[in-house]
């Protein structure tokens, strides 16, 4: 993973598709951490590898109903390969990815990936946006 030293050079990755995650709550949280560049939207697990190999600082997928679970096959090997890489992978309370619960990841809710070193920011960030919207 790439090891920024400002938010300014950060960028983050989203989902191509509106319905994967709120991109206007992912804009107002790049506008509060100072990320300037615009998000790099892409489908399947390519964001954690985009992120592991440092070509983007950060992976938000927020929740986007509250029924909603995310499948474990959308983030168990992408979670392992940013962890290996020197990320976090949390859900927006920070809690780590429970993948003991079947075919969902019913304890968890939406998705944060980041280097370590910003991924606690990005997470405050994320709960403030998401609250301050009724959301959490």
């Amino acid at each position: 993973m790439s090891d920024i030293r400002s938010m300014a050079d950060a960028s983050f990755c989203e989902s191509v598709e509106s319905g994967h995650s709120n991109q206007n709550h992912s804009a107002k949280i790049a506008q509060l951490l100072g990320i300037t560049k615009p998000p790099v939207r892409m489908d399947s697990q390519c964001k954690y590898c985009t992120l592991s190999r440092g070509d983007a600082e950060v992976y938000l997928r927020l929740p986007v109903s509250d029924t909603y679970e995310e499948k474990i096959w959308d983030h168990a090997s992408g979670s392992l390969l940013v962890s290996e890489a020197g990320g976090i992978v949390s859900d927006v309370h920070g809690k780590p990815l429970d993948f003991s619960k079947g075919r969902t990841l019913a304890a968890n809710s939406g998705v944060i990936a980041a280097h370590a070193s910003i991924h606690e920011r990005v997470v405050d960030v994320v709960q403030k946006v998401l609250f301050s919207e009724g959301k959490l």
